[in-house]
């Protein structure tokens, strides 16, 4: 759906893991990884009729997938925890209400025996509907439980054939949950209609869309994408602001995401002490068609409601990511037991959904905080007056001057060549 391009600021990628409801696990800090659990990857294969095609390398595509599926299973890295389920491998009926039911886990997800799992790849024989929507709910059980990181990778040649069961809204559901999960999907031979889903359901979780037209793209990429989960990755924090300042969840430094609904507000509370920097942005997507002309809107505000400091973005429908962000240094106190400053930062947007589309879940936010000490006098550039543009000032004073001397020497020497030819 998204094919715009995107403020820098976005590609963090937000959208990693989007989702709310969730409290900081104790003695963690937001944003850190932690460690615990081995990554998880789950891969999803569409295994319906129209595998049988034969347009890949002179061969069908079930033949590609297959000797894709072998070689990354003979790479895969030892600790990654790795299970393969499939979309359309059982039943070969017309009852379109089987068919979309039509998804089993081929092998769990878990520590992997290389052998049985490829002789469970070569049973499969094209056969089926593709019901995409169904595979990404069982798939996302399938990753249930620990805080590793978890990746859907979805490999289909054709689109959901389960309507109105929508994958792009089935995946949205799955990023809202925060669970931490990203969805890729690679397209095999692809259509302008295949293209528009697949690239929906990666972009709702922050994942990544590829079109694969050769046996070795295919291998490729699932090994590129294999590799990526066993790498240490920073996992945003779910949290869920609230519609005031007074009740809104006190964040320390780091990484969150929340959902915002459209055209509304979110409150979150961060505790300055004297002497420290408040440093806080955040970024606002668009995972479904909305309206152009929006923007987003950070505020740091007193507890009392007097405002400090805000940033602003706004965009007539370039990006479909929109980011601002704002700083506040908390001057030193001369009382030794001085308290903390309490600030609220509100968070609104005023993005408005497109026709017939649902508002609901929200829309997804990422939210990084950041509390560190202030900067010196030595050390702040804004102490020495450049904060305050009189650097910039004089230099351009003084250019303007030496330009001017220059200008008029030129001009008397030419009109002195002049006047003696």
């Amino acid at each position: 759906m998204i094919t715009r391009t995107r403020l820098a600021a976005g590609a963090c990628a937000l959208l990693a893991a989007l989702a709310a409801g969730i409290a900081l696990p104790a003695g963690a800090a937001a944003g850190e990884p932690t460690g615990e659990d081995a990554p998880k990857v789950d891969l999803v294969l569409d295994v319906s009729g129209s595998m049988r095609t034969r347009d890949i390398d002179g061969g069908t595509r079930m033949a590609a997938a297959k000797q894709a599926f072998n070689e990354v299973l003979d790479a895969t890295p030892e600790e990654v925890q790795l299970g393969i389920r499939t979309l359309g491998a059982d039943y070969p009926g017309d009852d379109r209400r089987t068919g979309c039911k039509d998804t089993a886990q081929l092998y769990p997800v878990g520590p992997l025996d290389r052998t049985e799992a490829k002789t469970a790849v070569a049973t499969l024989s094209p056969t089926g509907w593709t019901p995409i929507g169904p595979a990404l709910l069982k798939a996302a059980d399938d990753l249930d439980g620990g805080n590793g990181s978890k990746r859907i990778v979805l490999i289909s040649d054709g689109e959901d054939t389960c309507a109105p069961l929508d994958p792009c809204e089935v995946a949205r559901e799955i990023a809202a949950k925060g669970i931490g999960l990203t969805i890729d999907t690679l397209g095999l031979v692809p259509n302008v209609k295949m293209r528009q889903q697949l690239s929906c359901i990666a972009e709702a979780t922050g994942g990544t869309y590829t079109s694969v037209q050769h046996t070795d793209e295919l291998t490729d990429k699932v090994n590129q994408l294999v590799d990526q989960a066993a790498d240490p990755v920073v996992t945003p924090v779910a949290t869920e602001g609230a519609a005031a300042c007074a009740k809104a969840p006190t964040l320390k430094s780091g990484l969150y995401t929340d959902r915002e609904e459209f055209g509304r507000q979110r409150w979150y509370r961060v505790d300055v002490e004297p002497g420290q920097e408040l440093r806080a942005s955040v970024s606002v997507a668009a995972d479904r068609a909305v309206n152009p002309s929006y923007g987003v809107l950070l505020r740091a505000v007193t507890v009392h409601g007097r405002e400090i400091v805000r940033g602003e973005a706004a965009d007539h429908g370039r990006t479909d990511v929109i980011s601002t962000g704002l700083r506040y240094p908390k001057a030193e106190s001369d009382e030794e037991d001085a308290p903390a400053e309490t600030v609220c930062l509100q968070v609104t947007n005023s993005f408005s959904a497109a026709s017939g589309v649902k508002t609901t879940p929200g829309l997804p936010l990422e939210l990084t905080v950041d509390v560190v000490d202030g900067p010196s006098d030595a050390d702040d550039v804004a102490a020495f007056g450049l904060g305050r543009g009189w650097w910039l000032l004089g230099v351009l004073v003084l250019v303007g001057f030496l330009a001017g001397l220059l200008w008029g020497w030129l001009s008397r020497w030419r009109f002195a060549v002049w006047r003696t030819n």
